[in-house]
Parts: C-alpha cells; structure tokens; sequence
C-alpha cells in the first residue's frame, strides 16, 4: 500500500514564509501528482490589499477558500492525487476545505517566527509583504489532534521536510489500516 491510496488531496498550510510553495511543489513532485499554489486563486483585489500592506478579510478570504475547494472536489471527481497550498490560519478556513472530505490531510508546516521573518526579509518578489508576518501568527490557530494534521518542523532543507511529511503520512496511513 502506497502513502496516498485513499487520499485525494494534501493541503500545506502555514504562516506566509513557512515554505508552502516550495515544500508543496517538492512534495507534488515525489508523488508525481498535480500542484496548485493557493495564490494563484486570489483575485486580483486580494493580492492589490495585500501589497498594500493590509490583511484579508475574512469576507476577502470567502471566494479564495471556495476556489481551492472546488479544486480539491475536482481532484476527488477525478479519482487524482493533488497537492495544493494555503495558509489555512483559521480552524473555519480549514472546514472549508477539509469539511466532510475524509480523503482530505493537512500538512502543517511549523515555524518560530523569528526564523520566519528572516525568511520573508530575504524573499523578493513577492506580494506579501514581511509587515504582515504578526498579523499571520495573530491569526493562526494551529490545528488540533482532531485534525489529525502532519506536523513539520520548517527548520531543515525543503527536501529532508518532504521526507519527513512523507514517513509520517505513511505511518498515519499504516495505523488507520
């Protein structure tokens, strides 16, 4: 039995600079299946307020969570594996795309923020801004044991994260069978 039979889609959550995209994408990329960064769902109102320095909404955020999750329902429809990204910061924003969807995991990349915010100091490029790194640990509500999330610690190379969420999700699949 594979590390994914049963499953249809990983969600990679955590704060801005936690490493989502790039742990997402290296992650889609040893399983072999689709990868969509959540910030290719955001309108382009949400990504004008966040370069401006000012957080979403919850009323922002409503369309976006709805987008990632047709898309993970389009994965399931189609029997695929599929890797997607998003911050996920809020227990309500992860029912959304996890909510009644068994063959949905979360993978939770953890991070202190000082080690964080170095990151985002040295990321160029992007549209959010390090000035929004406290408002992300404000607004994070880390996902509980009832989640039943994959935890992974952000302080090593992308590919030895990948492994690490790759044995645990293994051992989580073996003792569910």
């Amino acid at each position: 039995m594979s590390a994914v039979d049963g499953l249809a889609a990983l969600v990679v959550m955590g704060v801005a600079g936690a490493g989502k995209s790039t742990v997402g994408a290296a992650l889609a990329a040893r399983l072999g299946c689709a990868f969509r960064d959540a910030d290719s769902f955001h309108p382009p109102a949400n990504i004008a307020k966040m370069k401006s320095g000012t957080p979403l909404t919850d009323a922002d955020r409503s369309p976006w969570l709805a987008a990632i999750a047709a898309w993970i329902d389009a994965q399931r429809a189609a029997g695929r594996l599929g890797v997607v990204t998003c911050s996920a910061l809020k227990r309500r924003y992860r029912d959304v795309l996890t909510g009644g969807r068994t063959d949905v995991r979360l993978v939770y990349l953890k991070g202190e923020m000082a080690l964080i915010a170095r990151r985002l100091a040295a990321r160029r490029g992007h549209f959010m801004p390090a000035a929004l790194l406290e408002s992300q640990f404000d607004a994070l509500e880390e996902p509980g044991p009832d989640e039943a999330p994959i935890v992974a610690a952000i302080d090593a190379a992308p590919e030895a994260i990948v492994t690490q969420i790759l044995a645990q999700l293994g051992e989580t699949r073996r003792r569910a069978g």
